[in-house]
């Protein structure tokens, strides 16, 4: 029994549809095994590749991950979602992530290197334009993938002042606030040049943040200062035991709710590593790297109670969830969802 905790009923898978994906799939989740059982797909809305859920879980959100870029708004008080109206562009072009913040949705957009702030109704719903944009510069070392900003996720900060967003294309976390609906930079903070930082994870402690980056194998730790929204990197973890066999692109990762372990997943090597979390949170400890059970993991997410992992895994079209093992959070492979194209998966 994994025992999920909370009042978890449902998850929400998104998926890209120009590989044959369905859209934004709703499935129920058994509340003792963490198991998914598809309930419904929507496909109106191309590549919904992110999904975020509001605060109260009444209102889906999902980016369309196009060259053109939008974000969609869904009520999810049923078993179906309905369109909450229609998509909302952002300004940008590839959208990859998207959080709710101070009263908007932000989506971070790889292919124009930016940010987007977008007001949330009080019905929930989006407005019909973009209250402003920030718009990363610089660039990175890698020659192919660093010629300009590239931003990959933002989200807030555990204390709610502030929202972060990390760009690939700059090796660096962009800290910033909302002033009347604009994202404002704050604070910017350089990684090591040419690691690719793709996506952050706070501690529950909201002490520590830990960035995994994507053009090198490992995971930067930092010290965060929720005071003065700085950030601090300390040391870097390789997410593999030697040097890759081959592609090795970590992707997602994934923190337990009592900060005692990370998971990350390394598309390529296609594998989950656990770290165990040291100290206060200030060290990572590299313990196991276990399959995937699928090909091209590209997200992860783990239950309220830390007790069931769940990876998309793109390439081979499905949804894998893992029971973790309490004491060494090893994960145990128990259960797979066929979603093609599938790109990520979050409970509400």
């Amino acid at each position: 029994m994994a025992d999920l905790g909370g009042r978890i009923r449902r998850a929400f898978i998104g998926s890209f549809t120009a590989a044959g994906g369905p859209g934004i799939v709703t499935a129920a989740v058994d509340p003792d095994s963490g198991a998914l059982t598809p309930l419904s797909s929507l496909n109106g809305l191309p590549d919904p590749s992110w999904l975020a859920l509001s605060a109260t879980g009444d209102t889906l959100y999902a980016v369309s991950e196009t060259a053109d870029g939008a974000v969609a708004a869904y009520h999810v008080t049923g078993d179906v979602p309905e369109a909450a109206g229609p998509p909302v562009a952002i300004d940008g072009s590839g959208p990859t992530h998207l959080a709710v913040f101070d009263g908007h949705v932000l989506t971070a957009n790889y292919g124009s290197g930016s940010v987007t702030a977008i007001p949330v109704r009080a019905d929930g719903g989006l407005a019909r334009i973009a209250s402003g944009v920030l718009h990363h510069t610089g660039s990175g070392p890698h020659t192919r993938r660093q010629q300009g900003p590239h931003a990959h996720q933002v989200q807030p900060d555990p204390s709610g002042r502030w929202a972060v967003s990390v760009d690939l294309g700059t090796d660096s976390v962009r800290v910033c606030a909302l002033r009347d609906g604009v994202p404002l930079l704050h604070r910017e903070h350089a990684l090591r040049p040419g690691s690719g930082p793709r996506h952050l994870a706070f501690h529950p402690n909201g002490s520590y943040a830990y960035v995994v980056n994507e053009l090198t194998p490992t995971v930067t730790v930092c010290r965060w200062d929720a005071l003065d929204g700085s950030l601090k990197p300390l040391a870097e973890a390789s997410v593999l035991p030697g040097a890759p066999e081959g592609d090795a692109y970590p992707s997602g990762i994934a923190v337990a709710p009592d900060g005692r372990f990370v998971w990350t997943a390394t598309r390529g090597e296609d594998v989950l590593s656990v770290f165990a979390v040291e100290g206060e949170g200030d060290a990572l400890r590299l313990t196991a790297t276990v399959p995937c059970a699928g090909h091209w993991p590209r997200a992860l997410t783990v239950s309220p109670s830390g007790t069931v992992l769940y990876v998309a895994n793109e390439r081979s079209g499905d949804i894998t969830w893992f029971t973790i093992d309490p004491t060494t959070g090893h994960p145990h492979p128990t259960g797979t969802l066929p979603i093609p194209a599938a790109s990520c998966v979050i409970l509400g």
